[in-house]
């Protein structure tokens, strides 16, 4: 009487394991493929739309860690302390504990006067670090030029500077330290004017522009709220606003309805394998053709077998040519392919050897 050794025991359950998940994995795939999607998760409201702020600043209190640069850092440290009433020239000025920083920042949208939000701070020069350092006031502006919020407060780095002047000179240091960020470090001071309805229209844009979504999420508004959109654009689709909703008081309900119309937006074929791990993850549009995978010992071929039902003389009707997936052997099962049913064949029959 035979018995399977401990590794071949082990093989044959990684093996039926691996099957098993392929198959789940195929499930999920189908479930997931015909999963609706609300429109404000892949699509945006043409006007409702970030904007970017930067600005020109300083940060202090740098411990020794600032700019080296005599020329700009003195000028703006000059600059600044005239603001104040304090007239120094720019060459009696020590900038070591002075950093000169770009900052930036992104306003979302209705965003109102009064609000905070986060500023990145990054050191143009060669300052050192910026470990410790306060941001002084800056205005940020956008585009057009115009200032709508201001910038001040400590800076938190995403790293550290440790260990300086330790045994032999070692030191730690820990991602960069030259850039970091100010939680609610700028107050809005100016709204940016934010139009969502333009002679009647609204406009969606789709995040990603294809047109099959396109055409789908205009089918979904004409079917779930009113024959009132048109696709014109893989991006874009118009949806023209009834009268009683042009109303100030009746704008957000029916942005609101719009944007929670639900469809399935279309998505390329799409395989991601994760060679460390083994993973291999596929989507509904993924169709395996003829093809044979030897590993070690172990061959997989997935073939298809087109039988042909030829009917008898003098019959209305015609050859239907049906597709046999095969039997599923131990390497592959039968209905492999993602849509397209083909079955798997573990044969060593195919012509393919292992190297």
């Amino acid at each position: 009487m035979n018995s399977l050794s401990p590794f071949n025991l082990r093989n044959a359950h990684q093996l039926i394991a691996s099957i098993l998940l392929i198959f789940l994995g195929l499930i999920a795939v189908e479930i997931l493929a015909k999963a609706q999607t609300r429109i404000k998760d892949v699509a945006t409201v043409e006007g409702a739309r970030d904007n970017q702020l930067i600005g020109y600043g300083v940060v202090a209190g740098l411990d020794g860690q600032g700019d080296s640069d005599k020329q700009f850092t003195q000028q703006t440290i000059s600059n600044l302390a005239r603001k104040f009433g304090i007239q120094v020239l720019p060459t009696d000025i020590t900038n070591k504990n002075v950093a000169l920083v770009m900052v930036t920042a992104t306003i979302p949208p209705f965003t109102r006067q009064g609000s905070k939000i986060n500023v990145i701070v990054a050191s143009m020069a060669d300052a050192k670090s910026l470990q410790g350092g306060i941001l002084l006031q800056t205005p940020l502006v956008a585009g057009d030029g115009q200032v709508y919020a201001v910038a001040q407060g400590s800076v938190f780095l995403g790293g550290f500077d440790a260990g300086a002047g330790g045994a032999g000179g070692a030191t730690v240091t820990k991602n960069h330290t030259t850039s970091g960020v100010v939680t609610d470090g700028a107050i809005v001071e100016n709204e940016i004017p934010t139009t969502v309805f333009s002679k009647g229209i609204l406009e969606i844009v789709l995040r990603q522009g294809d047109f099959t979504s396109a055409v789908r999420m205009a089918n979904a508004i004409n079917d779930q709220v009113a024959h009132i959109a048109e696709a014109v654009s893989p991006t874009t689709v118009q949806v023209y606003v009834p009268k009683e909703m042009q109303a100030p008081e009746r704008q957000m309900e029916f942005v609101a309805r719009i944007e929670n119309a639900s469809f399935v937006p279309d998505v390329t074929a799409r395989i991601v394998i994760n060679e460390r791990t083994g993973t291999l993850v596929a989507n509904a549009n993924i169709q395996i053709s003829k093809v044979a995978v030897a590993y070690g010992n172990l061959t997989v071929s997935v073939t298809s077998a087109p039988e042909v039902s030829q009917p008898n003389g003098y019959v209305d009707a015609s050859t239907n040519i049906a597709g046999n997936g095969g039997a599923g052997g131990a390497g592959g099962a039968a209905g492999a392919g993602a849509r397209g049913g083909r079955g798997g064949n573990a044969s060593g029959n195919n012509g393919v050897k292992p190297k």
